[in-house]
């Protein structure tokens, strides 16, 4: 079952995929208006964030991309325990498998980097 949220501006709909399965189910019907976020080298979940129609990757109001990240660095089983990550995100239609199982490759990507984002200081 894929998750869906809301975001703290609540103007933009968030979907993630918490495993392979779910992952693979979102590259499969995803849409042209999806933004798609990764933790950069690592396992982690799959983050689409669902623009409205002609935004570009410019238009992203910073409080959704702090939660687009946030998502994908606490849903990372390395990246959670790491102090900071590099999180990738392109357009869906940018994304093209190559194999099974999320193998990607990218036509086009933009890097954000993220620090601390979400981590228990007990953890």
């Amino acid at each position: 079952m894929v998750f869906y949220f809301t975001t703290r501006c609540g103007n933009y709909t968030i979907y993630m995929g918490k495993d392979k399965y779910e992952n693979e189910d979102l590259i499969k019907y995803g849409l042209p208006e999806d933004c798609w976020f990764h933790v950069d080298d690592l396992s982690s979940a799959h983050v689409y964030l669902r623009l409205k129609p002609g935004m570009t990757l410019d238009d992203i109001p910073e409080d959704c991309l702090t939660d687009c990240c946030s998502l994908v660095k606490a849903n990372s089983i390395q990246g959670c325990k790491m102090s900071s990550v590099y999180i990738v995100y392109t357009r869906w239609k940018n994304l093209k498998k190559v194999s099974s199982f999320c193998s990607l490759n990218f036509r086009q990507m933009n890097k954000a980097f993220i620090s601390n984002i979400f981590r228990d200081s007990a953890s």
